[in-house]
């Protein structure tokens, strides 16, 4: 019998195979409201999600909750997609949560957050984008509904603010489904017209109410007017899309009226103020002025005209004889320089530096010529002197003294007794002619 018992760990595995495989215990879809809300340390959510009669534990792993638009919260109604499973130390079944999201809100909440991240990164919230706020509008136009008291407030407290601004309201739909295309047609209708600046808003109401100013095609419109826009949509914890896509965002309609236009009173105030500035400037300003004039009434020009008007007729005239003489001596200053540089250029005349160069040229050849004479003596008197020594040095004068030059038969001048032999013919030139002879006899001389 003992064999027949199960382990509780048996059992627990048994029950949550047949949960892990039953379908209809998986992707289960639920609604309820929130309590005993943990968010662990480690990033997983623990709660308890019940109604009125039941309760069941449930977990959403920090994989899957660290994508939530929202903060869950105790006593929150929310919608639920997951899975049932046993938790198997405890025994117990949970609900494993895999999405969440407001109950009645929550696909609207989902789209809101996704256009606004969408904008965001395409820039529409950049404050490089922002348009400043006319401080003197002269024109403005309202775009809400005609009827609604949002409007009423905004002309009340525009005229009694600044009563001299033309107001036009912009009739258009705010909610609906055909609110954004209202809104949007109005918008672009509004940028044909010379207005300084817009308000767009409406009263209160739930996200749903609101929903025409988180549509894409109002922020579209929004970024791309030209003129200035004020948002003013629901109440001061209301955020739609259109207030941070606009130039300005107010917290309620008749916040905006009070941001668009300025004060009359403080205008008042501020032009009494500066009026009572002006006022003490001028006042301090005639005392000033009236200082100086009693000076001058007490100076001595003013008491004794005639005689500073002798003394200034005098200074006059030693004025005139200073220029008088400044200018003679100026004028014969610019007279010598002028004659200076006259003759300067007269000097570089083209003219006379040919004349000084034809005389140059004449000096110089008269010079050469002088030279060359001199040169041409020298190398005559140096050529005789050679001619001379040469002449001295003539074989042919030497001759004529009665000396004659013999030549071997081949031609060559016989210096010595040696060159020839006996009976050898021999040639001895003279002065008027040539000898041709027969060695007889040679006789050698002693030493």
């Amino acid at each position: 019998m003992k064999d027949n018992y199960l382990t509780v760990s048996a059992l627990t595995k048994y029950i949550k195979r047949k949960i892990d495989m039953d379908s209809h215990l998986q992707n289960v879809w639920l609604k309820g409201e929130i309590s005993n809300f943990n968010h662990h340390s480690r990033g997983h959510m623990y709660l308890t999600i019940k109604d009125d009669q039941s309760r069941v534990q449930s977990i959403m792993f920090a994989g899957n909750n660290r994508h939530l638009k929202f903060t869950p919260e105790n006593g929150m109604n929310v919608l639920i997609r997951g899975d049932i499973g046993v938790f198997e130390p405890f025994g117990q079944y949970q609900l494993y949560i895999q999405e969440m999201e407001p109950d009645g809100i929550g696909s609207l909440y989902l789209a809101y957050e996704q256009l606004k991240e969408k904008l965001k990164k395409a820039g529409f919230f950049a404050d490089a984008h922002k348009q400043k706020i006319p401080v003197y509008p002269k024109h403005i136009g309202i775009i809400t509904s005609p009827t609604g008291a949002a409007v009423r407030d905004m002309l009340t407290t525009i005229k009694r603010r600044y009563p001299i601004v033309d107001v036009t309201i912009i009739p258009a739909i705010v909610q609906g489904s055909s609110a954004a295309d209202s809104i949007k047609e109005a918008i672009e209708t509004a940028n044909n017209h010379h207005y300084d600046l817009l308000i767009i808003g409406r009263g209160g109401g739930s996200i749903e109410d609101l929903w025409g100013f988180n549509e894409e095609i109002v922020a579209q419109a929004i970024f791309h007017s030209a003129i200035p826009i004020i948002s003013a949509v629901g109440h001061e914890t209301d955020h739609t899309i259109s207030d941070f896509v606009a130039d300005l965002r107010a917290p309620t309609p008749t916040a905006a009226a009070e941001l668009a236009v300025p004060s009359k009173l403080e205008l008042l105030d501020r032009n009494r103020s500066m009026k009572d500035s002006m006022t003490r400037a001028l006042r301090g300003r005639i005392e000033n002025e009236q200082k100086q004039l009693n000076r001058l009434k007490q100076s001595y020009a003013f008491r004794y005209p005639k005689n500073l008007l002798q003394q200034k007729e005098q200074e006059l005239d030693k004025h005139t004889e200073r220029l008088e003489r400044g200018l003679t001596h100026l004028t014969t200053n610019k007279q010598q320089t002028y004659d200076h540089a006259y003759a300067r250029f007269t000097a570089q005349h083209p003219r006379q530096q040919m004349e000084q160069g034809a005389k140059q040229v004449s000096d110089l050849i008269k010079q050469q010529n002088k030279v060359m004479a001199h040169l041409l003596k020298q190398q005559t008197e140096r050529v005789m002197t050679s001619i001379d020594h040469l002449t001295l040095l003539n074989p042919l004068e030497v001759m004529k003294r009665g000396f004659a030059i013999p030549y071997t038969a081949a031609g060559k001048v016989i210096k010595s007794s040696k060159q020839v032999i006996e009976k050898e013919e021999i040639l001895v030139k003279l002065t008027d002619g040539d000898l041709i002879c027969h060695v007889i006899n040679i006789e050698e001389n002693e030493t």
